[in-house]
């Protein structure tokens, strides 16, 4: 039976800041590149907060602290989010693919464009993995390597190819990135990773449906849940004529002006 404070508020909750959080970080990274280090303090004090969530809520096992170890790890994951699309944490290589890379000289060099983000985001979730491993709650270190798997899938697919490589959410000066990117075709690959993403939702689904009415478990287990669908979500949006425009077209109004100002 469907319980409104384990499954439809968590669920809510979990939409409501992936909206919020994706529009906040691609407006603060479609501004002026002189606020970028203000940027970056400010995610870091973000992430050092979300840290220190994380630790304090996996010690207990409450409602109140699965949230509290959830925004943590949102927090975190902010943190490393404005840290690469502000440039600051990206990789070594900052220049477009050249044309005649092909197979593996292609994935070399497009590795080298993220490999010191996805550097941070692994020794990160390694971390969180080991400062809770026998904690009671360790839901911090769940939601994070949840996502860190989700958005390394979306890598992965965008460099094999998709059919709607949007890219309305990349900074301009990242523009450099959009090389890498495979040509628009869909993939068995894409496929298959939606595919794998709703089976573990579905997994998560059971947990939480079977998770006592009202509990830390279920809570838990539906907001990993909801994780899962946005991430099904966001890879449908690779196979499907969607713009980020059409949901955070209010996110890149600052864009807008920065260019117009260059140009004049």
């Amino acid at each position: 039976m469907v319980d409104w404070h384990g499954h439809i508020v968590p669920f809510i909750v979990t939409v409501a800041i992936w909206f919020m959080a994706t529009g906040l970080i691609a407006w603060a990274d479609n501004r002026e590149r002189a606020t970028f280090r203000r940027s970056v303090m400010i995610g870091g004090i973000g992430g050092i907060i979300g840290l220190i969530a994380i630790l304090i809520a996996s010690q207990f096992v409450t409602a109140l602290a699965v949230y509290s170890a959830f925004a943590g790890a949102l927090l975190v994951w902010g943190w490393h989010e404005i840290g690469f699309l502000t440039g600051a944490a990206a990789g070594p290589r900052r220049v477009a693919c050249e044309p005649e890379a092909r197979g593996f000289d292609r994935f070399t060099q497009a590795s080298a464009t993220v490999i010191h983000h996805e550097i941070a985001l692994a020794l990160t979730a390694l971390m969180l993995i080991s400062l809770s491993w026998n904690a009671p709650n360790q839901i911090g270190a769940m939601i994070f390597v949840l996502m860190f798997g989700l958005r390394l899938s979306s890598k992965i697919n965008l460099f094999v190819g998709v059919p709607n490589s949007t890219t309305e959410m990349l900074p301009a000066h990242l523009d450099y990135l959009k090389s890498y990117f495979g040509r628009n075709r869909m993939t068995w690959l894409l496929a298959v990773s939606i595919a794998l993403i709703l089976a573990l939702a579905w997994q998560f689904a059971g947990y939480a449906m079977a998770a006592p009415a009202g509990s830390p478990e279920m809570v838990g287990a539906s907001l990993l849940t909801a994780l899962c669908l946005l991430g099904a979500l966001e890879h449908l949006f690779l196979a499907l004529p969607f713009r980020d425009g059409m949901l955070w077209g209010w996110a890149f109004t600052r864009r807008g002006a920065v260019r117009a100002k260059k140009i004049q």
